[in-house]
């Protein structure tokens, strides 16, 4: 149910905003790549770090995200190591995706 709310949302969210559009271009590469960086106490109220990452497979933006990390981070290395590490749980789920749907694609080495 969790899963269909949030699918529902999405689906509103595009029906409201069609005309701000995102760009799908066909692209010849598979790569899967990501970039994550992170504000180091972000929010002088609370602390937290504020983190995000965005990943590509080709040229075309597939997944992103960006909030506040539910700790506060001690240091600017752990924020950024968060956020990272919440980037690349994101690219193994795009990767097992197409392996799923059976499409194959470069893996790092």
């Amino acid at each position: 149910m969790e899963h269909w709310e949030a699918v529902k949302r999405i689906l509103r969210y595009v029906k409201g905003n069609v005309a701000l559009g995102l760009k799908v271009r066909k692209s010849d590469s598979v790569l899967v790549s990501a970039f994550a960086d992170a504000n180091w106490v972000g929010c002088p109220d609370d602390r937290r770090s504020t983190r995000g990452f965005a990943v590509f497979l080709g040229n075309n933006l597939v997944s992103w995200c960006a909030r506040k990390q539910v700790t506060v981070s001690r240091s600017s290395t752990k924020a950024e190591y968060k956020a990272l590490a919440n980037a690349t749980v994101e690219v193994i789920w795009v990767h097992k995706l197409l392996d799923e749907l059976g499409i194959s694609h470069p893996r790092a080495a």
